[in-house]
């Protein structure tokens, strides 16, 4: 039996990058791109590698591209990362597995390292692959924690559950991290908004601009823990956007819900550095009467613009700067998923 499974990239609408300080946000799941995992039994348990994953290049600019994209491990650890941590998850929780093998391959169109979760959803497809080749069944609001877990604890990464949750429940979902929440619960707060309540969004990116989250966030991550009031009190109104933000998604009030989305930036820009190359990606939109927001760490934006109109003048300027632009596919999870 072949087992293949899909996670999609997805982009944060508002709150980011609060989910990793006990804050609130809105993310999308973006179909346009997607991240497929193969799974079967086989003999000998084998992880196949991809052209990401290889070690031999034409010269030394090809390897110095290679790893500015890909990092220095492509996809493999991030799969054998995941096989380690579910066999520690079924360990601790007395899940017996049968002794099989298999064989892993994945590939993905998910652009790295330009805020779109491209490691997460490699991660996500993984679990569900060998959840479903070993019978295993995690609760919902647990699997993004056990996805998290992968990255900080397997990894040693820097990262938020919003990737996680998002890439779990798809569609679109309003989360709340609250510290009492997660300590009560073992998880946050999720809440599915439907798709239809969303203004026109269009997302943009570029890969060169590409730089891992980890990176970005070190420094906040190190400040929040001394109580840094700055980023304390930003991390607050972060999340007052997103519960905001939510509101404006059930009134209807799109104007509004754009006017949250650029004091996101704002308030982001007034608290980490920005690349010149970074913010010309969101003056470009905003040039033209679009609201904009990165979409993640930075590397690619997710904007409201109001027409068709005006979406051809941002197809205009953002390709005019070297950038792809779309219209992110958001559609709600499968029931038989």
């Amino acid at each position: 039996m072949i087992i293949r499974k899909h996670a999609y990239a997805r982009a944060g609408l508002l709150g980011n990058p609060s989910d990793g300080y006990f804050g609130k946000t809105i993310s999308v799941i973006v179909r346009n791109y997607r991240a497929t995992v193969t799974l079967y039994e086989s003999p000998m348990l084998e992880i196949l590698l991809r052209q990401e994953d290889h070690s031999r290049f034409g010269n030394l600019a090809e390897l110095v591209e290679d790893v500015r994209l890909n990092g220095y491990y492509g996809g493999v650890r991030l799969i054998k990362a995941t096989i380690k941590k579910f066999a520690d998850y079924c360990a601790g929780e007395g899940v017996l597995i049968e002794p099989k093998n298999f064989t892993v391959e994945y590939e993905s169109n998910i652009p790295r390292q330009v805020g779109l979760a491209g490691s997460s959803a490699i991660i996500t497809a993984t679990l569900r692959c060998l959840m479903e080749f070993y019978g295993v069944e995690v609760a919902m609001p647990l699997k993004p924690n056990l996805i998290l877990s992968v990255e900080t604890e397997e990894l040693g990464l820097s990262a938020g559950l919003q990737d996680r949750v998002i890439q779990v429940y798809e569609g679109v979902v309003y989360m709340d991290f609250g510290k009492h929440i997660v300590k009560t619960r073992g998880h946050g707060h999720y809440e599915a908004i439907g798709p239809k309540l969303l203004p026109p969004l269009f997302i943009a990116y570029r890969t060169d601009l590409s730089e891992g989250s980890e990176k970005v966030h070190n420094d906040i991550r190190a400040r929040f823990n001394k109580g840094d009031r700055k980023v304390v009190r930003a991390m607050k109104q972060f999340a007052s956007l997103a519960e905001e933000g939510k509101a404006c998604l059930e009134r209807g009030d799109f104007r509004e819900l754009g006017r949250l989305m650029d004091a996101n930036f704002d308030l982001r820009a007034g608290l980490y550095t920005i690349s010149e190359r970074n913010l010309d990606m969101v003056q470009r939109g905003r040039a033209v009467g679009a609201n904009v927001k990165f979409s993640g760490s930075g590397g690619a934006v997710i904007g409201r613009y109001e027409d068709e109109r005006m979406y051809k003048k941002l197809v205009r300027t953002y390709k005019k700067g070297g950038y792809h632009i779309f219209k992110p596919i958001v559609r709600d999870r499968s029931p038989h998923r």
